[in-house]
């Protein structure tokens, strides 16, 4: 059975003040801002931990005193009502923190978090975050202009989900999974997000995301390699775009 490693990060004085500008400058020149140098300068209450596939990093209901930066691998969010009906809500990748609801008082998880692939997370106390971005504003600025950047996709997710044929919703997550920019024409999916998981993600039965997978695949929008690899075309927008 696989177990979890949980590793002491070494104690680190507080970053620099030149370096942390520069990973502020980073985000102001348009790039992905540098948080594995921003979150050296925490002292103490952060950890290094690993999970493998399909291992739950925490459970919804139960407490909340810290929260998690994905350094590798992805995470997918997900609710069960009283009824025991599962939704995935958010599939997460390198870069991304979650379970942040703690430092709004939030006492109990309102998700459950699983690993989709093997992931090194950084654990960090509540208080020790809240305490860096009381601290330091330039951080705090930084921290809140991620979250809104992925409120503002959940808020997309959401109306996409109100009022877009189940057709363009996959077509939609399949974009965002493999995290289509203009920078290149293809990207790779994780095998492992399967037609389960999406078919969770879209709000509709296994069979019509087979159905739609399979015209994409005809289409030529989508495409396996022989390790099951997903790769997606950027010719895939214009299923979302067409009206």
């Amino acid at each position: 059975m696989r177990k979890n490693n949980i590793v002491m990060a070494r104690g680190k004085n507080r970053l620099p003040a030149d370096k942390r500008k520069a990973s502020v400058a980073a985000n102001e020149d348009g790039h992905s801002v540098d948080w594995e140098a921003l979150l050296a300068g925490l002292n103490g209450g952060k950890f290094v931990v690993e999970y493998g596939a399909d291992r739950n990093i925490f459970r919804q209901g139960q407490a909340a005193g810290s929260l998690f930066y994905l350094r590798r691998g992805e995470v997918k969010l997900s609710v069960t009502s009283k009824q025991g009906k599962e939704a995935i809500v958010a599939v997460l990748q390198a870069g991304d923190f979650f379970g942040e609801g703690c430092l709004a008082g939030q006492q109990l998880r309102i998700a459950t978090a699983i690993a989709v692939s093997d992931c090194t997370l950084m654990k960090i106390n509540k208080q020790a975050m809240a305490r860096m971005l009381h601290e330091q504003h330039d951080i705090s600025e930084l921290f809140v202009t991620h979250l809104l950047s992925r409120n503002i996709r959940f808020e997309g997710d959401l109306v996409d989900q109100l009022f877009n044929s189940s057709e363009k919703r996959l077509a939609r997550i399949l974009l965002l999974l493999a995290r289509f920019g203009k920078e290149r024409k293809s990207a790779k999916v994780l095998p492992r997000i399967n037609q389960d998981h999406l078919s969770q993600m879209v709000g509709t039965t296994r069979s019509r995301v087979s159905h739609f997978m399979n015209k994409f695949k005809k289409l030529g929008f989508i495409d396996y390699n022989n390790g099951g690899d997903l790769t997606v075309n950027n010719s895939l927008l214009g299923v979302v775009l067409h009206d």
